[in-house]
């Protein structure tokens, strides 16, 4: 069975992370990936705390958000590294920019430009990935569609319990 009523969301806004260096999430994002710094708000705290939200336009209208948080509950020591931090491998949390090819390639080259090589590149098939970490330790994706994938709401929601391979893609995952 499947649901005909209207989402309740319009899409994406903004994602939110931490970010621990300010100037190198900004030069990463906008010098590097592209995205254009469109606005920052800075909060003060009673305690002498406070904190920057830096948003960075995807060329859509939707965003990527940093907080640089000072003295507003973080732990000693914090990481803004959302999978290794959290003892995950850094592919497991992840945002995937949506690319073509020409943009793939743009951001390939300020990155080699920059000394950063990539962290992987993988065709998955359905889409070719080119892989990078950001100064925080997020894994960000350039996702191009090769042709993308059709949706299957009732396939999918019978793979919830699956522990087997869902494709016939001879494929061999090294962890």
């Amino acid at each position: 069975m499947t649901s005909s009523a209207k989402p309740a969301s319009q899409g994406l806004h903004h994602v939110a992370y931490a970010c621990k260096d300010i100037h190198e999430t900004h030069r990463f994002y906008e010098d590097l990936m592209g995205f254009k710094l469109v606005h920052t708000e800075v909060e003060n705290f009673e305690n002498g705390g406070f904190f920057r939200h830096t948003f960075y336009d995807l060329g859509d209208g939707n965003c990527i958000a940093f907080f640089d948080v000072h003295g507003v509950g973080e732990k000693e020591g914090w990481s803004s590294e959302i999978s290794k931090g959290n003892g995950l491998p850094v592919w497991v949390n992840h945002i995937a920019f949506k690319a073509d090819v020409d943009q793939q390639e743009a951001v390939r080259e300020r990155m080699t430009a920059a000394g950063i090589k990539p962290l992987m590149e993988v065709d998955h098939g359905w889409c070719h990935s080119l892989y990078y970490l950001d100064p925080n330790g997020i894994m960000v994706e350039m996702c191009r569609d090769t042709p993308g994938f059709t949706p299957e709401p009732e396939r999918a929601l019978s793979l919830l319990d699956a522990t087997e391979r869902s494709y016939d893609e001879d494929k061999t995952i090294t962890v």
